[in-house]
């Protein structure tokens, strides 16, 4: 079972409420892949303002080294932990091995992520969701 993120689907719930569409996840999520978004199951409203990890990634975020923060300075780290753990859970649930996720994405990037300074650059590692996902055996990739 494979796993997608929601706005590669073509639901429009990005921060700044647009879709992605992408065409192999709308593929896979026609043949029954589960879709996912990690910041609407954490609690975050559609739309929301920008948000990038400060201090490290994904993994930091997780262990406690690091926050994810929007543009005017909140502090969202509980809500994007809690829908990494969501989405894992559901993940679980379903027997997905394997999550195609949005590039970049604080929550759902895979080997690139915006790198803290809202300014477009990126730096290597990984969002929430992709960590938590690697942390525990399942494969991650980016469209």
């Amino acid at each position: 079972m494979v796993a997608v993120s929601w706005c590669l689907c073509g639901k429009e719930c990005r921060y700044d409420g647009t879709a992605k569409p992408d065409v192999q996840a709308m593929a896979l999520a026609k043949e029954g892949a589960l879709c996912i978004c990690p910041e609407v199951l954490g609690g975050l409203p559609v739309p929301r303002e920008p948000a990038e990890i400060v201090g490290g990634d994904g993994y930091d975020v997780l262990d406690g080294r690091a926050r994810v923060i929007t543009v005017s300075g909140r502090d969202v780290t509980t809500e994007y932990i809690a829908g990494a753990e969501e989405a894992f859970r559901l993940c679980c649930e379903s027997g997905v091995t394997c999550a195609l996720l949005k590039a970049n994405s604080p929550s759902c990037g895979s080997g690139c992520i915006y790198d803290g300074s809202f300014t477009g650059g990126k730096k290597q590692g990984d969002g929430v969701t992709a960590a938590l996902l690697k942390r525990n055996g399942i494969a991650v990739t980016t469209e």
